[in-house]
């Protein structure tokens, strides 16, 4: 150990650090240099990464619901999270695509809230943007036995989904 008190432990040269010259200031080589050769750091804003918040049931149905009516999945895959005939519903309507997207833009959820009128329950609307058409969706939720959440029922644009009806355009 080192009786040193201006090295740090384990070093054994004897030269301190080397300070430069500063340099000519010129357009070319930006700000002037710090006495020592370093050019002063700016201050960077803390970018503290914001915590993951699980989604909500009815945030992550819309989510769900807006993939299998734009046509970006399978109706399938919302197999075992609808209850009743709303499977049956999406079956039906997902081939015509009722929020595919339009003039090329893909569509996206901007807006999803939920009530909950009864305990087990939630009431959820969505807004969808593709391009600069904006429509809406209506879904309810219901909790089953097993704590899942399952989708119950869907509205388009005030047209309730029913199989045999044909999609809004």
């Amino acid at each position: 150990m080192s009786t040193d008190r201006t090295r740090p432990a384990g070093r054994r040269d004897q030269n301190g650090p080397r300070s430069a010259p500063p340099g000519p200031r010129s357009a070319s080589n930006g700000p002037r240099s710090a006495p020592n050769g370093f050019r002063p750091v700016p201050p960077q804003r803390s970018r503290r990464p914001q915590p993951h918040r699980p989604l909500r049931p009815h945030q992550w149905f819309a989510e769900r619901l807006l993939a299998v009516l734009s046509g970006q999945r399978p109706v399938h895959w919302m197999l075992g999270h609808t209850i009743g005939e709303a499977y049956d519903q999406l079956a039906e309507l997902a081939p015509s695509t009722p929020l595919r997207a339009t003039h090329g833009s893909r569509p996206v959820l901007r807006h999803c809230r939920g009530a909950q009128p009864a305990t087990g329950v939630v009431e959820a609307f969505a807004s969808i943007a593709a391009g600069d058409r904006v429509r809406a969706m209506a879904f309810r939720l219901e909790q089953g036995a097993d704590q899942r959440w399952r989708c119950a029922a869907v509205e388009l644009g005030g047209q309730r989904l029913t199989a045999g009806a044909p999609g809004p355009r």
